[in-house]
């Protein structure tokens, strides 16, 4: 399952990041690490970005940059 896939409320472990060179290094560098849960807080009014919460900060993305993230849905 994709990152902006999740809805808010929802809940998940990072497995995998994708995408290639400066654009996958930008994503580890705001903390999203494979192994580490995140939380859906919120969305846009317009839909984008959506808000998540990951390491006790919150990160806004992009739908299309949070498709590059896989990870585990918790319940």
């Amino acid at each position: 399952m994709r990152l902006n896939e999740l809805q808010p409320g929802q809940r998940g472990i990072i497995r995998r990041i994708g995408g290639i060179g400066a654009f996958r290094r930008r994503l580890l560098d705001m903390g999203l690490l494979p192994g580490e849960e995140i939380a859906v807080i919120r969305l846009a009014p317009l839909g984008s970005p959506t808000e998540y919460r990951i390491k006790n900060y919150h990160l806004a993305l992009r739908p299309h940059d949070a498709s590059f993230v896989d990870v585990e849905m918790l319940s």
